[in-house]
């Protein structure tokens, strides 16, 4: 599919409704920009949450692995 669409005076787009649909991006949705040799490829862009843990969860982890492993025999 071929689009010309415009954009405003701060830089926005907008894609037309049937591609948005048909590649998934959804409302508050993302989209990665990337420069490449043919010209501006934009993409499905999706961020997932990383969690770091403390030493104390890193703890807890490891307290629950050893109850929950207890009853088994792991040596060989």
């Amino acid at each position: 599919m071929i689009k010309v669409i415009s954009i405003n005076q701060r830089g926005t787009l907008t894609l037309p409704k049937e591609m948005r649909d048909r590649l998934g991006i959804k409302v508050s949705g993302q989209v990665v920009v990337e420069e490449t040799p043919e010209g501006v490829l934009l993409r499905p862009g999706v961020t997932v949450p990383v969690e770091v843990y403390s030493d104390e969860r890193l703890a807890e982890f490891t307290r629950n692995n050893e109850t929950a492993l207890a009853g088994f025999n792991l040596k060989r």
